[in-house]
């Protein structure tokens, strides 16, 4: 009959389950049964393997039902096991009825509404809408922190704003997406969406992003004011259009629904522009691995080097400045003022970090107070940080350099009376509070009348108790007596057995041990039972004032957020004055527009880990030159493009790298690695370093650097900073001079962007002769190769005694790239490398391309050569057929090369560019191969 029973419990449990499991389209459900949480039937098992938990089998009616439990104060651990592998949690809590338990879905928990984040980095949950192919709008909500952004990206077509759109994203990096549905109807934007980001892609209701319905849950969030007092459209009756507001009203009423209840701690609408930040957009993100390698690693990346912060807010803060540079002069000015100043104050500085050292994390703390999930420990971190903010200020002002800095005003920003208010009122928490906050024992006494009542009402029972044992050894004669509690037996008095006998009438018999027997009498239980009403009064009574109290620690969200950036910007602030004292680096001198002149600069992660060899850098167009020094008939003065050429593996990517992260460091307000640096703010910076095949969508490594191309060329202004890594590599030696040399034209002519490029193609160094602001720098070598008659090989670890990498930037072209010398660095076989020697000296005695702009072809073994030559330079055809000797005539011709040669003639040299001819060459080529 009781494994009946227990099969129709279990049974009702499982149908329970699976009616609750309807109602969601969550991944996992799990349901509180008594003092567990359960998964049941495949998510038990699914979950079982995810998290290696241990699946047992109840039967009910000959079915049978896998089950997997954790105990309910272990659950948050595994929901954020679940949660961070990208899954959504649905959450069925119980509660009592008058006929027994009930179960109802209270939560689901997802990647962006998870509140119990254990590192420093943002959460952010992001809606994206579009109301046009141009102009689309995005909502970023840290639930951690409370923080809520809009922003919205536009472009001169639906491509230049899908790419915007995506560069936002990519900054931000949210954990879960929600896409409108414009957004998901579209597919080449949702397939995107799905391949660029590793965020969890969530579908939620349509009429979310309507906009009646988010113009309605944005006003009520955040004021009716609120959204015209940011430059938010107010909308008619109808709702905004504005796609910012479809996003953000989505994102909320998202949040509302999945029961997370972090909406109290969403305080404050942000809008911001692309504007106000330099762009750096995915690409140029990973290739400069800010914080992390091209690898996925935080070791080695720009931030890892570079972050010394004490806290976990002023991490992320500090993630933050790098991904996401200003432009605004003043800002980045104080910033550079604070960094100074802790860079001249050690003693100071040290003292403010060992205080930092101490603090917590308040942006977070009000979101779980707001939440309802921060426990009485939570409440003293936020009474201890706040502490600290006075005594920060404390310690700047006592220095005379500090106080003069911007420090001072960071420090003022949060409201000190009112902090100072909230700490009093969290003096009333104990020292060291109970683990959970129903078991009493929180507040201090004078907190509230009807607690000390209580509190003094128990410890009169409580002594009452302490002497009822002396008391009943007197009264009853026996010695061997004592008064104990456990959760079995309540209170009992225990008596060995040896002097049972001497037990009075009154002693009601309990229990028998072996060497005791437990008795109670009517008096013990009767003020058993008043000690548990009053414990039980006290629990409820305590739990409320705390609930009180931590509602008004919830209200107050918008001063800890306050204080707790004040604390995160002075902790970024000093952790890069450290990193500046110890490795020697300086302050940049920042121009609105202008030059990037770096003397002896280097790369701020390389130097780390290897000798740097510094260098030199003038980019730009108001660099002042040698007196009268000109080149190429065009005043030195102006170098916008540099045309970096060199050795393979010579320091060509680092050098042009690290001119690219100086300038990102002093946007940021850092001191940079440099003995001296003057930067022009620029507006973006934009990379195309490296190749990496992206088969699984069907681009191969020339696809993707065409389409990272295509974007530097559509996005970069005058204002920006280009770095660009031997472009058309990908493809065959025409087609890739041709683009290299028509982007090298787009970019100098058109779009007048300061740009490094580095290539192999030798023929690009004329281009400076040509081009207004186009330079030639080199990567220096010592020494020359083995030639062909040399014997090149060497064993592994034996030094090179030919050639030397000097790493050494130098003006000027190299007409070669010691590929070849490379190969036999690297140890390729020796007979490939003889063979390549051999190859390569053929080569440049009847080479296809020369830095003059020839074009020639061998006919090989046969000793001919049939030549069409045209000079870049001078406009000038010549054509004509070579057994070996001087020249020819050109009787004999066949009817082809007479084509070409009537084509050549024919041809109008003025009208053609340079790829225009270079293509033309290569259709003459293939006709006489025919």
């Amino acid at each position: 009959m009781a494994d009946a029973e227990g099969d129709a419990e279990v049974g009702g449990i499982v149908g329970e389950f699976l009616e609750l499991k309807a109602e969601t389209d969550a991944d996992f459900l799990v349901m509180q049964v008594g003092d567990f949480y359960e998964f049941f039937g495949e998510d038990a098992r699914r979950v079982a393997d995810l998290l290696d938990l241990k699946v047992s089998e109840k039967s009910s009616h000959g079915s049978s039902y896998p089950m997997a439990g954790v105990p309910v104060d272990k659950l948050t651990p595994h929901l954020k096991g679940l949660v961070e592998r990208g899954y959504r949690v649905a959450v069925a809590d119980q509660h009592e009825t008058d006929d027994g338990h009930a179960r109802e879905l209270t939560r689901v928990v997802t990647p962006g509404t998870l509140l119990e984040a254990t590192d420093a980095e943002a959460r952010y949950l992001a809606a994206v809408a579009r109301t046009a192919p141009d102009r689309y709008g995005l909502a970023l909500a840290d639930v951690t922190t409370g923080r809520f952004l809009v922003t919205d990206a536009t472009g001169e077509d639906a491509a230049e704003a899908t790419d915007r759109a995506f560069t936002e994203l990519y900054r931000f990096d949210p954990v879960e997406v929600l896409p409108g549905p414009a957004v998901r109807e579209d597919d080449a934007v949702r397939d995107r969406l799905a391949e660029r980001t590793d965020a969890t892609v969530t579908h939620h209701r349509a009429e979310a992003f309507a906009p009646g319905r988010a113009t309605h849950e944005t006003k009520a969030q955040f004021g009716a004011e609120t959204l015209a007092s940011v430059g938010l459209a107010d909308g008619d009756a109808n709702g905004s259009d504005d796609p910012r507001i479809r996003a953000a009203g989505a994102l909320l009423s998202y949040v509302e629904e999945t029961g997370t209840g972090v909406l109290s701690s969403m305080t404050r609408l942000r809008t911001y522009a692309g504007d106000d930040h330099v762009e750096l957009d995915a690409t140029t993100q990973r290739n400069l691995e800010l914080t992390e390698t091209m690898q996925g690693d935080r070791e080695g990346s720009l931030f890892d080097v570079l972050d010394h912060t004490e806290t976990s807010a002023g991490e992320r803060l500090f993630r933050e400045w790098l991904q996401r540079p200003r432009q605004d002069l003043p800002t980045l000015r104080e910033r550079g003022d604070a960094v100074a100043a802790f860079a001249d104050s050690a003693l100071a500085r040290e003292t403010i970090r060992d205080l930092l050292g101490g603090a917590y994390d308040l942006e977070r703390l009000a979101s779980k107070a707001a939440h309802g999930s921060a426990d009485a420990r939570d409440l003293l971190r936020v009474r201890e940080t706040l502490a600290l903010v006075p005594e920060v200020a404390d310690a700047v002002a006592s220095d005379p350099t500090l106080a003069a800095s911007p420090l001072a005003d960071v420090l003022d920003r949060p409201d000190r009376e009112a902090a100072q208010r909230l700490r009093e009122e969290l003096d009333a928490i104990v020292e060291d509070p109970p683990g959970t906050v129903t078991e009493g024992g929180l507040f201090r006494r004078g907190h509230d009348d009807d607690l000390d009542e209580l509190l003094d009402r128990h410890r009169e029972v409580e002594s009452w108790l302490d002497a009822l044992p002396d008391r009943e050894k007197r009264e009853t004669g026996i010695t061997h007596l004592q008064v104990d509690r456990n959760k079995t037996d309540g209170y009992y008095i225990q008596v060995g057995n040896s002097e049972t006998d001497e037990v009075p009438d009154r002693y009601d018999r309990l229990k028998s041990l072996k060497n005791s027997e437990r008795y109670t009498t009517d008096e013990l239980d009767e003020r058993e039972r008043e000690i548990m009403r009053l414990e039980e009064r006290r629990g409820q009574l305590e739990y409320e004032l705390f609930a009180d109290l931590r509602e008004r620690v919830a209200d107050r969200a918008a001063l800890l957020r306050s204080a707790g950036r004040a604390l995160a910007t002075v902790d970024a602030l000093a952790g890069l004055a450290v990193h500046a004292v110890d490795n020697d680096w300086v302050r940049p001198e920042l121009r609105e527009h202008g030059d990037l002149r770096i003397e002896a600069g280097r790369h701020p992660v390389v130097e780390q880990t290897t000798e740097f060899v510094p260098n030199d850098l003038r980019l730009g167009g108001t660099a002042s030159p040698p007196d009268g020094e000109r080149a190429g008939g065009h005043a030195t003065d102006d170098r916008r493009f540099l045309v970096v050429t060199g050795p393979n593996m010579s320091g060509k990517s680092t050098y042009m790298r690290q001119a690219a992260l100086i300038t990102l460091l002093a946007q940021i307000g850092s001191f940079v690695p440099a003995d001296a640096a003057e930067v022009g703010v620029v507006d973006g910076i934009y990379t195309r370093v490296g190749a990496l095949d992206e088969l699984a969508q069907g681009r191969s490594t020339f696809m993707v650097e065409m389409q990272e191309l295509s974007n530097i060329l559509h996005s970069a202004s005058e204002d920006s900073l280009v770095i660009l890594d031997e472009v058309g590599r990908g493809t065959a030696t025409y087609d890739g001079i041709s683009i290299a040399w028509a982007a090298t034209e787009y970019l100098a002519n058109r779009i007048e962007a300061r740009t490094l490029f580095a290539t192999h193609y030798h023929e690009l160094t004329s281009l400076a002769d040509r081009l207004d602001g186009v330079r030639n720098v080199h990567v220096a070598v010592d020494g020359e190769p083995p030639s062909s008659g040399e014997t090149g090989s060497r064993s592994a670890g034996e030094s090179d005694e030919s050639v030397t990498f000097l790493r050494t930037v130098e003006d000027g072209p190299t007409d070669r790239s010691y590929g070849v010398h490379v190969a036999d660095l690297a140890g390729v076989p020796d007979p490939v490398v003889e063979r390549s020697r051999d190859v390569l000296a053929r080569l440049r005695e009847d080479e296809a391309i020369d830095v003059r702009g020839s074009a020639a072809e061998s006919d090989g073994d046969a000793g001919e050569t049939k030549q069409v030559v045209f000079d870049l330079g001078s406009g000038q055809f010549e054509t004509g057929e070579s057994d070996g000797s001087d020249g020819g005539d050109g009787d004999g011709l066949t009817p082809e090369q007479e084509r070409v040669l009537s084509a050549v003639e024919d041809a109008t040299i003025n009208d053609l560019t340079p790829v225009e001819a270079l293509t033309r060459i290569q259709e003459w080529q293939s006709e006489l191969e025919d």
